[in-house]
């Protein structure tokens, strides 16, 4: 039986969707009352991609090194009761790890910036675990045939091919920072968190969709860059992407 392609069809149909829906928000004025908050836009994005960057940065600098201790052999018997521990970052509530954060450290972006790091340094710490292990053992004894030391073989060897891994663990945690820190307007951090809950507040839709759209495009944005930074970064032969 002859099989018929319905891209065609698939296509025409997404783009007169797309045309309908220019048409409409055209028509409504969301355009214009979508373009009134764009000062605002921009003051917050920077807050936003601020928080971002400075609690991913921390998430990174405990994940890794903490998932290359635990990978090597003489502490691979804690790693389950240390993920466990990181753990509590993604099991309770994101509000919950903020409001916890508050209690501490006060109201504004350090408390913020403790929690979103709290609660994005577990799959960069899983995957950097799970990606050292995962290295093939024939490389690690040829390493250690040709005389490498623990050090060397670390370095050379196993964070080569555990890269791939590694990256994929902290593109997560970058997708999940963004996300969550328009949560961090409810103790008092700034970002585009402002004006979706002041717009659901008020029940201003527009001002809602100012700071949702913004976060969406800047988690599409960053996932990008942090993919072009593994292609980058990661050998051929390891990822799969450049085969």
């Amino acid at each position: 039986m002859k099989s018929t392609n319905l891209s065609p069809y698939f296509n025409a149909l997404l783009l007169v969707t797309v045309f309908l829906l220019g048409i409409w928000v055209q028509s409504s004025g969301f355009v214009e009352q979508f373009i009134y908050y764009w000062d605002e836009i921009l003051y917050l994005s920077g807050h936003h991609i601020k928080l971002t960057l400075i609690s991913g940065s921390i998430a990174i600098l405990v994940g890794v090194p903490v998932g290359i201790i635990l990978s090597r052999p003489s502490y691979r018997k804690s790693a389950d009761v240390v993920m466990q521990i990181f753990n509590i970052g993604t099991t309770v509530p994101t509000l919950a790890v903020l409001a916890l954060s508050m209690s501490f450290l006060g109201i504004g972006d350090k408390p913020a910036v403790f929690a979103l790091a709290f609660a994005s340094v577990l799959p960069i710490l899983r995957n950097t675990y799970t990606g050292l292990l995962s290295v093939p053992a024939h490389l690690k004894e040829a390493a250690t045939g040709i005389g490498l030391t623990p050090m060397q073989q670390l370095m050379k060897v196993e964070l080569p091919n555990a890269m791939y891994v590694i990256m994929a663990g902290i593109r997560t945690a970058f997708a999940i920072n963004i996300g969550t820190v328009p949560l961090a307007f409810q103790i008092g951090g700034t970002g585009l968190g402002e004006l979706i809950f002041a717009g659901i507040d008020l029940y201003d839709t527009p001002m809602m969709l100012a700071g949702a759209i913004p976060t969406a495009v800047l988690a599409l944005i960053m996932d990008v860059i942090l993919g072009f930074v593994t292609f980058l970064i990661v050998s051929k032969g390891v990822n799969p992407n450049r085969n």
